[in-house]
């Protein structure tokens, strides 16, 4: 079921006064390459947690000094290695321009050395160990959020349930998130056959791959759209949780300007408040 709370207030707001200012209002249901064209800024600093060419994360500041909330952000993209950190550029852009530090992650994924499970899961881990370990006064880690999108939402909630220790994340919001493994790859398209070689033998019947065998800790959030072919609305299982629905497609919550990626900044502003 879609959950209307905020869907007519955010269509007849327009997407303008959320949405970043390099990036215009767009329609609904966007598609991936239209994500991979947006233009992007530069990260501060790239830092390494890893020595695999994939382990490494982006840090963006923003331009104001003072301590500013994080959001540590798992890209998606059927856990392959087709896909990686350059499609969620747009998004830690308009992120850092609307005032937050992002800590956009790149991880080992299917096709890289040591990625699937629970490799990515791992690399997901260290990459927050990182990021608690650095020595920045304008990083606000009580104001952590987790998020990600697609496959990526699917390693942040697994995160959110275990978080390495230093970090207490405000909460996670996912992102499109594959929550219900064993439901997930039953399916029979691309990514839903990704996610049977994401797990192999090894996670194929383990329950610490499947979000949906743990409680969600406070503070989670699902966005799901109703156009979404990948990741139906209707897969999520996750308990307890807040779920939000929008005549949204699967890409538009990383893509700025649309009405999706309103909502997902307004969520993240509750979460931090």
């Amino acid at each position: 079921m879609i959950d209307t709370r905020f869907l007519f207030a955010c269509l007849c707001l327009g997407t303008s006064q959320l949405a970043a200012a390099d990036y215009p209002p767009v329609a609904p249901n966007v598609s991936f390459d239209a994500v991979l064209a947006l233009p992007a800024g530069e990260p501060a600093r790239t830092i390494r947690y890893g020595d695999a060419e994939p382990q490494f994360a982006e840090l963006w500041l923003p331009e104001d000094d003072a301590p500013a909330p994080i959001v540590a952000f798992v890209h998606g993209g059927c856990w392959l290695n087709a896909y990686g950190i350059d499609h969620s550029r747009a998004l830690a852009t308009a992120l850092n321009q609307a005032g937050y530090v992002v800590w956009n992650i790149e991880y080992r994924r299917v096709g890289d050395p040591g990625g699937g499970w629970p490799g990515s899961l791992e690399d997901v881990r260290a990459a927050l160990t990182t990021l608690a370990g650095l020595d920045n006064a304008r990083i606000d880690l009580s104001r952590l959020v987790l998020a990600g999108h697609s496959a990526g939402g699917h390693l942040a909630l697994l995160v959110g349930q275990d978080p390495p220790a230093g970090l207490a994340p405000r909460g996670v919001i996912g992102l499109a998130a594959i929550s219900d493994m064993a439901t997930y790859v039953q399916g029979e398209g691309g990514c839903n056959r990704a996610g049977k070689q994401f797990l192999g033998d090894a996670g194929a019947n383990d329950d610490a791959a499947n979000p949906a065998m743990r409680p969600a800790p406070p503070g989670t959030v699902l966005l799901m759209g109703s156009e979404d072919r990948i990741v139906p609305y209707e897969i999520p299982s996750l308990k307890p949780h807040t779920m939000v629905g929008l005549p949204a497609g699967h890409f538009d919550w990383v893509h700025p300007g649309t009405p999706a990626w309103n909502r997902f900044v307004a969520e993240l502003g509750t979460v931090v408040r």
